[in-house]
């Protein structure tokens, strides 16, 4: 709606997860080198924790962008499932046939694909996400899948994505061979008060901003570090927030009163405004 009247070719401050728009801020940049080692060292499994709205997930959508085609991907987004609807999901992502098959069948198949891909030099990646969900005994079998191997290398390499819930998971007695498997736990942190204001003035210069077009003051940085925390999902929604209230008003320059004033009505959206601040993430 504001797009046209800031100069901008699109939305800056969208809610889903554009590899386009992502901000390589420190902790983005240590989870990329992490995944980069485990991966194409053949590591098996990994592990990235962090707060809700951090930007874990587009990470490895850019991971996999900036790796692709040598990456082969499957996305599993709905970890309350078994072991073997996980199967089929990634199975089906990774464009295998499916239907009416057992669950030793789909191993096999599983096991089929990940032979051709590595004589072909491409690496399988199954990226589970929201994994502090998943069940022991799903784990357990996940843990079973990295037996699928050569002599030098695992055929296929596993990416769990969590809230930090999923350390106290992996840390549970019972899961400790799984646990053992993973070369350490990379848990992502917020955004500094710097790296925020650099992460706006990025996504709107990706979005096309033109001299004139918006610009967001000191202040209004401020205002946003102290609302967001330095959450990017966080930053998205007032920022968004705040460009249409300032449009409303036809104000191209965004000064702290505006920023507060659009938390308060984001605020006004909820019972308890503080303590559901974290339902906006």
């Amino acid at each position: 709606m504001y797009e046209s009247f800031y100069h901008l070719k699109e939305n800056p401050f969208g809610a889903t997860p554009d590899p386009r728009f992502f901000y390589k801020g420190k902790a983005h940049r240590e989870a990329l080198a992490y995944l980069a080692y485990g991966i194409f060292r053949k590591r098996g499994f990994l592990a990235v924790t962090g707060e809700v709205g951090i930007g874990k997930t587009t990470v490895i959508r850019s991971f996999v962008q900036t790796f692709y085609p040598c990456l082969d991907a499957s996305f599993v987004l709905n970890t309350r499932v078994t072991f073997e609807e996980m199967l089929y999901l990634s199975l089906r992502d990774f464009g295998c046939e499916t239907a009416n098959r057992s669950k030793v069948e789909m191993l096999t198949a599983l096991n089929d694909y990940l032979i051709d891909k590595y004589a072909m030099n491409q690496n399988p990646l199954l990226v589970i996400d929201e994994a502090q969900n998943l069940t022991a005994d799903v784990l357990e079998e996940l843990r079973l899948l990295s037996n699928l191997e050569t002599d030098q290398h695992k055929l296929i390499q596993i990416v769990l994505i969590g809230q930090p819930e999923l350390e106290a998971v992996l840390l549970r007695k019972e899961l400790r061979q799984f646990r053992q498997r993973i070369p350490g736990i990379l848990r992502m942190h917020r955004l500094s008060r710097e790296e925020v204001g650099r992460y706006i003035i990025y996504r709107l210069r990706i979005a096309g901003m033109v001299k004139g077009g918006v610009h967001f003051s000191a202040g209004a940085h401020d205002a946003v570090f102290e609302f967001s925390e330095g959450i990017p999902r966080l930053i998205n929604t007032v920022c968004d927030k705040v460009l249409h209230r300032s449009y409303l008003r036809k104000q191209r320059i965004i000064e702290r009163k505006a920023v507060e004033a659009s938390i308060q009505e984001l605020a006004n959206q909820v019972d308890h405004p503080r303590e559901e601040w974290g339902g906006l993430r």
